[in-house]
């Protein structure tokens, strides 16, 4: 197997890279200010819902996942003071409020149940049936608020030509924004933002690991956590500032760890995963990076990029092939346990064949 050169890297970044970065930003920056526009009349339309900032392509409300796939976040107003439920009960009500025989199976790992009284301040909104039953705050109706005022906020504010609501099988609400290179699918998800304390689910950092180092660690956690309606009754953790943060300064010791995400990056839009909605994100891929950078925390496992590049790859193949990848925060989650197999072996496949003849594609 013959290696690739230095060169051939820098060639790729700029033949690739700096094209991608140009597109990605473009595109961040005018959805970012239809979104705003949007999410402000939403807001001016009710209370409990904020307008997203309009600050630039490092808007922390902002997670793309791949050149035409966004996540964006839209903060709950009206909640604050939150403290961990203690005490463990059983649900017996349908999302419309309906009475159930058994009991609502409980949250997966990376899931949770959210009761009002968890916030020592609450607005009374958050208090009535539209979104609240029987204590509990049910994300499936806060959506149902949620895509409705999308929908009359598109035409209050004149942008039925440039957004469009996607039909769903689920609660989650989509758009498709046109931007002047590309259409866009957008998720819009109501956040509850808990920036006061870290959750009990995510047991980290796990005992004697080097990376990252410890006052980083108490920065990250000091970041706390948000909480997304994703699903019908229960809210799922989310650690954006976290992952953000644990992003920057990756390479202060001189290393070579972004170069070689942002690589992987592009070769999987380019090569291994394309496509609009791809079975694998650039979360993923994130996610593969900080794994790697826990087992492998010394500056002089970086400093060789072609021998680090082929690492990443390599457990990136592991995990796809093996169809899990733990998630970085609460390790009891597999990030791929609901992806499509069948497109999961495909680039599995893409993947081996790469790493048999480790290769940039320039065309």
């Amino acid at each position: 197997m013959k290696p690739f050169t230095d060169e051939d890297v820098e060639i790729y970044i700029q033949s690739k890279m700096e094209q991608r970065h140009d597109l990605v930003s473009k595109a961040v920056e005018e959805v970012q200010k239809i979104i705003q526009q949007l999410t402000a009349e939403i807001s001016y339309k009710a209370t409990r819902f904020q307008a997203i900032s309009n600050s630039g392509i490092h808007n922390e409300n902002i997670k793309v996942l791949a050149p035409s796939q966004f996540i964006i976040t839209v903060p709950l107003r009206g909640l604050s003071g939150y403290r961990e439920c203690q005490v463990r009960h059983w649900r017996y009500y349908t999302v419309h409020g309906a009475k159930l025989l058994s009991s609502v199976r409980d949250p997966e790992e990376l899931h949770q149940w959210l009761e009002v009284k968890q916030f020592s301040k609450s607005l009374q909104q958050w208090h009535e049936k539209d979104v609240n039953i029987e204590g509990d705050l049910v994300p499936a109706k806060v959506l149902i608020i949620f895509r409705d005022l999308v929908e009359k906020s598109i035409i209050s504010c004149n942008l039925s030509s440039k957004v469009t609501v996607l039909e769903s099988f689920s609660s989650v609400v989509r758009v498709a924004v046109e931007t002047s290179e590309s259409q866009v699918e957008v998720e819009l998800v109501p956040a509850v933002e808990i920036p006061t304390c870290w959750p009990e689910k995510a047991r980290w950092p796990r005992c004697l690991k080097r990376w990252p180092p410890q006052e980083k660690v108490q920065c990250v956690k000091s970041l706390g956590f948000d909480l997304l309606a994703r699903s019908n009754y229960h809210w799922q953790l989310s650690f954006s500032r976290a992952e953000h943060l644990l992003m920057e300064g990756l390479d202060e010791d001189g290393g070579c760890r972004m170069r070689c995400f942002r690589v992987m990056r592009q070769m999987k839009e380019d090569v291994w995963c394309a496509g609009n909605k791809p079975v694998i994100t650039a979360y993923h891929l994130q996610t593969v990076l900080f794994w790697t950078c826990e087992k492998y925390p010394r500056t002089k496992d970086w400093r060789c990029f072609p021998k680090a590049f082929l690492r990443l790859v390599q457990k990136l193949h592991k995990c796809v092939s093996q169809r899990f990848l733990k998630h970085y925060f609460v390790k009891n989650t597999n990030l791929l346990k609901y992806a499509n197999t069948s497109d999961l072996d495909l680039v599995a496949s893409k993947l081996a064949v790469f790493l048999e003849n480790p290769v940039f594609c320039l065309e």
